[in-house]
């Protein structure tokens, strides 16, 4: 049985625990008690969370076979008990791991000093500056170096948890939970933290409501007057409204949120190419192929087997 200890403080997130269900999952798929969780805090007792729910801690003690640091909403100085605790870790726990801005407490004990980490995408410049020894990738979903591991924002503690599962037991019982969890096994590690929806930051209630719309109805041509009428807007309005606030013409931008989910559909692997094509609304593989090489360098052929080969399965001719 492989100890795992989670260390959360006044100000945690309720996201940021949620990994823990992957571990107990583990469990019940391998029918043993593979993992056997503790929440940790430095003095022990009950921590609050930023909704205000108790949750009872043991204190620090032995060292777990992996460690897992959860971050806050805002990165805060550590406590020196914790950093110490957290240092001597990266020599005890077999793994450490920090989830979120997780990562700075790794920092701040000196854990990632010349190694490569990622942390939520709204805090990586921050990490970057105030520790330039480590280099960031603000593009990773989780990122293992070593024995340290970081992840994305809470939600990739998720992600982080089920590549710990793999490490330890193989990819078909990481599958397997992902499964039961209702999630990608493996999101492919350079894809982006944030979706196109994010990246695009329309400042107008009016553009946000015609990219939702947008992202709804990827089947529909999604011509300028259609977007325009969604955002209540006229056609000539929306066109320079749209590209003043997303420095992006609607057609380019509708081709992201089609290659997204174009993306999303064969990480999933349940579609053909054919279906692929025509539930984002690129109405034949030839198009969709072409739009694949101008954004990603590559077909989507060669995307899904590759896909095949981290999940390990056998790679299949094209489809």
């Amino acid at each position: 049985m492989r100890p795992i200890g989670f260390i959360m403080e006044d100000g945690f997130q309720i996201m940021g625990v949620a990994a823990s269900t992957a571990f107990e999952f583990a469990n019940i798929q391998l029918g043993e008690q593979a993992y056997r969780v503790t929440i940790m805090s430095e003095k022990g007792g009950p921590v609050r969370s930023t909704l205000g729910v108790h949750v009872e801690t043991a204190p620090l003690g032995d060292f777990p076979d992996t460690l897992m640091v959860v971050g806050e909403l805002l990165p805060k100085p550590t406590s020196p008990g914790l950093r110490a605790y957290i240092a001597e870790a990266g020599q005890k726990s077999r793994r450490v791991a920090g989830v979120c801005t997780g990562a700075f407490l790794l920092a701040d004990a000196g854990l990632l000093d010349g190694r490569s980490a990622t942390t939520h995408w709204a805090h990586a410049a921050e990490l970057q500056q105030r520790f330039p020894s480590i280099r960031v990738d603000d593009d990773r979903i989780f990122v293992a170096d070593g024995n340290i591991w970081t992840s994305a924002g809470m939600t990739a503690g998720i992600d982080l948890v089920l590549a710990l599962i793999e490490d330890d037991h193989g990819a078909e019982v990481s599958r397997a939970v992902a499964r039961r969890l209702v999630v990608y096994h493996r999101r492919p590690g350079g894809q982006s933290q944030f979706s196109a929806l994010l990246e695009l930051e329309p400042r107008s209630d009016r553009v946000r409501r015609a990219l939702t719309y947008a992202k709804e109805h990827l089947r529909n041509p999604l011509s300028v007057d259609e977007l325009a009428d969604a955002a209540s807007l006229s056609p000539r309005q929306f066109s320079r409204i749209f590209r003043e606030e997303t420095g992006q013409s609607p057609a380019k931008a509708v081709e992201r949120l089609r290659l997204e989910a174009a993306k999303a559909m064969l990480e999933d692997g349940r579609h053909s190419l054919d279906i692929v094509a025509r539930d984002t609304g690129f109405a034949d593989r030839d198009r969709m192929r072409r739009a694949f090489l101008r954004f990603f360098g590559q077909p989507p052929q060669s995307l899904r087997r590759s896909l095949r080969l981290i999940e390990g399965e056998p790679d299949e001719a094209a489809e």
